[in-house]
């Protein structure tokens, strides 16, 4: 039995959301009586958040599934000055076109996971810049920041951290903390916003923002933070051996996206399951308790309900067939990542090195001669040992490219053009 009693609470205690609540018992009746408002903030540091994010994302979605409305909070204002939680040095300041555009794309993606309206549960996307921008300054100070302790910032975690390197942190960063605890109390007072949720780094901050409520008058806040989540073996959530695992379409395909949650470590499966899909959890029950080579079709069904939520079931089930296609038939699919090649380069003659480069399978000429070296290469599926051979037009197949590929499951389609 949960210990409960709203919807809302009890699917996240299931599922694996819960690390911190500052208020349990508070927070559950709050949840059981009314609908609530709550938020999670998103800093646009780039173009498209990545898989890390999709926990939050998936917090607010089972916020308005049971009932409730949840905010997005674009950091137009925050953005500005960059949250330093745990970070090693300060963030490279962006201009307020960058961040106005990293917004603007960042946004397309929320809409496959929330219902935005006018309704009382109808989700809200608001920008911070829209308070922050215009303060004051010296009335801020007065109004605000003398309800901020400089003892007890310095004794938050993550502000400790940096400290205890001797790496230094900027008056500019400090101000972050002060900025998001005014964004709890001004959504409190725009949209009735009763809770803030965020990982577990963003604990100090959202404390900050129910203090200073309690010293403006607000009715009570609340806080809820998520595990920092790594795989098993220990590497972070949203990255990958070629980076970043974004969520926008134009900068990682669903076949890609795809292929990052079939290889979940074994390990890792049940966990995903329950946080990544909306999969009943005694289907998930079931689905966990597979073992040997049925976990590999585990996985298959984490990658398709997982790319379906951000890609449309559709292109999920292409994904889905691509991979089998080339994995189980060695069959060549258009829907496999491709590069355009100047069809002049390949008259002349392609470095495979350079190739292998330029279609993304490694980072330098280096590292792509020990994959050669390693026979981890092939072109159109034969091994190729020779790093100074060249890709010409004799290499392009009756279907107008050539399949390049790294290991098993890495696979580019290089098209004349």
């Amino acid at each position: 039995m949960s210990r409960f009693k709203s919807d809302f609470l009890r699917t996240l205690d299931e599922r694996g959301f819960l690390h911190q609540i500052s208020d349990e018992s508070g927070l559950d009746e709050l949840f059981s009586k009314e609908v609530v408002t709550a938020y999670i903030g998103f800093d646009p540091t780039a173009p498209s958040l990545h898989a890390g994010s999709l926990i939050q994302i998936m917090m607010l979605h089972w916020m308005q599934k049971t009932g409730h409305r949840p905010i997005s909070l674009m950091g137009g204002g925050t953005g500005m000055v960059g949250d330093p939680s745990f970070k090693d040095e300060a963030r490279q300041l962006m201009t307020i076109d960058t961040i106005e555009s990293n917004i603007a794309s960042i946004k397309r993606v929320f809409s496959n996971y929330l219902n935005y309206g006018d309704g009382k549960t109808g989700a809200l996307m608001i920008n911070n810049g829209d308070w922050l921008r215009g303060l004051n300054y010296l009335e801020f100070l007065r109004d605000v920041g003398r309800h901020f302790s400089v003892n007890r910032m310095l004794s938050f975690e993550s502000v400790k951290t940096r400290l205890d390197r001797e790496q230094s942190l900027s008056f500019l960063e400090f101000n972050y903390m002060i900025l998001q605890a005014y964004d709890f109390v001004e959504l409190n007072k725009r949209y009735d916003v009763r809770l803030q949720m965020g990982g577990s780094d963003q604990w100090g901050n959202i404390i900050n923002g129910i203090d200073l409520g309690h010293r403006m008058g607000t009715p009570q806040l609340y806080a809820l933070t998520s595990p920092l989540l790594t795989t098993s073996s220990g590497a972070k959530m949203g990255k990958s051996a070629n980076g970043a695992v974004w969520l926008n379409p134009d900068m990682l395909t669903a076949y890609d996206f795809w292929q990052y949650w079939r290889n979940t470590e074994d390990a890792d499966v049940s966990r995903f399951l329950k946080l990544y899909t909306t999969l009943p959890m005694d289907e998930i029950k079931h689905l966990s308790e597979l073992g040997g080579s049925e976990i590999n079709e585990v996985k298959k069904i984490l990658a398709t309900e997982v790319t379906a939520f951000l890609h449309g079931r559709t292109a999920a089930e292409e994904a889905a067939e691509t991979a089998r296609k080339t994995f189980e038939e060695g069959a060549v699919s258009e829907n496999l990542p491709s590069i355009d090649v100047p069809s002049a380069e390949f008259e002349a003659g392609i470095g495979l090195l350079s190739l292998i480069v330029r279609a993304g399978l490694a980072s330098s000429n280096g590292e792509a001669r020990r994959h050669v070296q390693g026979g981890a290469v092939r072109i159109n599926d034969q091994p190729v040992s020779d790093e100074r051979r060249l890709i010409g037009t004799g290499d392009v197949t009756s279907d107008g490219l050539v399949k390049l590929s790294l290991g098993k499951k890495k696979h580019i389609l290089v098209r004349p053009a």
